[in-house]
């Protein structure tokens, strides 16, 4: 016995002795039974405004009218480049401050030493002047170099951040992918031709030129350039130089390390122009400089018409 399928019906009069198969469109209804009752419901008369026996503790947050969407004390689960850039910026100005301030300090105390080396020709200097000399170098030196490591940690964080930014705000990839940056800044040699190039690059689309114009850079960031290269030179010249024998290359050793410290002194405060800058031109919208809006008075507004209150409300 053949069994029509689910939405064909069988036909009788086939040739072949089996009947053929035609569309057949089925038709649901609901009994009359299951259909819900017309009858409506008694209307409970208006009782009034709701009553608490407490004050409610419910509300919108307290915070006032301004110009950010995103609310103090709350955390978006995916971070706007833009945001984090503020954030990693206001840390990586204040590390360089802190190596600009430690760097001097190291700075004069090489030059103190210098001229300690140079009194030292004629008479003999106090062990005491001596040894505070020595601590001081020692001491603001390796203060130096770690706080130099964190602020080159930070400030690479900041370029990558701020080229992801760079690249959402045009629409656009970055022109270069993250290994190939690190690996300019990262090599020894290779990083003082390609620093100035990464960074003219993230120039060029932080005022928004077109992505088929070469980018140009500006004179803030030919001078961190040119900082960064005479940096680079000097600590590479001081560190050959000190493995000289004699005691003229150990003085001048002292020079060279006095100079390039007053040269980390002007890498980073370059940086932290560089920063600003660029961190202004991606992230224009920072929370410090936004003015809290608040409503004076309301002008030429209708009033709203009120009804009276019932006198069945409880209160």
């Amino acid at each position: 016995m053949n069994q029509a399928a689910p939405g064909w019906g069988p036909v009788p009069g086939n040739r072949n002795g089996q009947p053929p198969r035609v569309p057949v469109r089925w038709v649901a209804s609901v009994p009359g039974n299951a259909l819900p009752g017309t009858g409506s419901r008694p209307r409970i008369p208006y009782q009034g405004p709701p009553a608490y026996d407490v004050p409610p503790r419910w509300g919108f947050p307290h915070v006032v009218w301004r110009w950010p969407t995103a609310v103090q004390g709350t955390s978006a689960a995916v971070p706007v480049p833009s945001q984090r850039l503020r954030l990693i910026a206001r840390n990586a100005v204040a590390v360089l401050w802190t190596l600009v301030a430690l760097a001097a300090v190291a700075s004069g105390a090489e030059l103190w030493r210098y001229v300690l080396l140079v009194l030292s020709r004629d008479s003999a200097l106090s062990s005491a002047v001596v040894g505070a000399s020595d601590a001081l170098v020692l001491t603001f030196s390796l203060l130096t170099f770690v706080v130099a490591v964190f602020a080159f940690v930070v400030s690479v964080w900041w370029l990558l951040v701020a080229r992801k930014a760079a690249a959402d705000e045009a629409g656009q990839h970055p022109p270069r992918p993250t290994w190939q940056v690190l690996v300019g800044l990262l090599v020894p040699g290779l990083n003082l031709a390609m620093a100035g190039s990464i960074l003219a690059e993230l120039e060029h689309a932080a005022i928004r030129r077109p992505a088929n114009q070469r980018p140009k850079p500006s004179r803030l960031v030919l001078a961190w350039w040119g900082t960064w290269i005479a940096n680079a030179l000097l600590l590479t010249l001081t560190v050959l130089w000190r493995t000289r024998d004699g005691v003229q290359a150990q003085v001048d050793a002292v020079v060279l390390t006095a100079f390039s410290d007053l040269s980390a002194v002007l890498l980073a405060l370059a940086t932290v122009l560089v920063v600003r800058r660029f961190t202004r031109l991606l992230a224009p919208m920072d929370e410090q400089l936004v003015r809290p809006l608040r409503v004076l008075r309301v002008q030429d507004a209708p009033e709203l018409p009120r009804r009276a209150r019932p006198r069945t409300a409880a209160r």
